[in-house]
């Protein structure tokens, strides 16, 4: 299943994003991003939002533009965001300042070496952030990017793709249930 395929099976209430998906995955649609971390990101957010037919399409779609490293390190970032967007959403729901002194004591040690660019792991670790809604974890992907010269419409463009990426797997799983 490609990318085409997952567009053509989106009902007619969805077809903004069907647009949308065309338009966030090209460099003139993401401003301020170069295509590999339009693929970076966009693999990472499918990967987050957990539709197989959808990641496997996304990650074809971007075909021999990713060595196996950075491919990897989109993997790397759903991953480790997956297990932190949980723990540090925990500590920020919860209220109580003496969770956020403790140790995390979880292993992260992906994030200092990640395969790819250090900003391109970042603004793929706040696209998953943002689908899994972790607010301290946008706040501190979003300040390490501005840290390293990030402008604030790249940042955007990315958590554009990530709400595009989930909005087409939630569209595609409700059509596929509906069938």
């Amino acid at each position: 299943m490609n990318l085409n395929d997952i567009k053509a099976q989106l009902p007619d209430y969805a077809k903004d994003l069907r647009l949308n998906l065309d338009s966030v995955l090209s460099e003139s649609g993401a401003p301020g991003l170069n295509p590999k971390q339009v693929a970076i990101i966009a693999i990472a957010s499918a990967i987050a939002s957990r539709h197989a037919p959808l990641t496997t399409a996304v990650r074809s779609h971007f075909d021999g533009q990713l060595s196996d490293a950075e491919l990897n390190a989109a993997r790397a970032a759903a991953a480790i965001m997956g297990m932190n967007n949980i723990y540090y959403r925990f500590v920020h729901l919860v209220g109580d300042d003496e969770y956020a002194k403790l140790r995390a004591g979880l292993r992260m040690n992906v994030m200092a070496n990640p395969g790819c660019e250090k900003v391109d792991f970042e603004l793929a670790s706040l696209a998953v952030s943002a689908i899994k809604g972790c607010g301290m974890c946008l706040e501190s992907h979003e300040k390490t990017l501005r840290k390293h010269d990030v402008a604030p419409v790249a940042i955007q463009s990315a958590a554009r793709i990530a709400a595009v990426i989930h909005a087409v797997a939630v569209a595609s799983e409700q059509a596929q249930a509906a069938a």
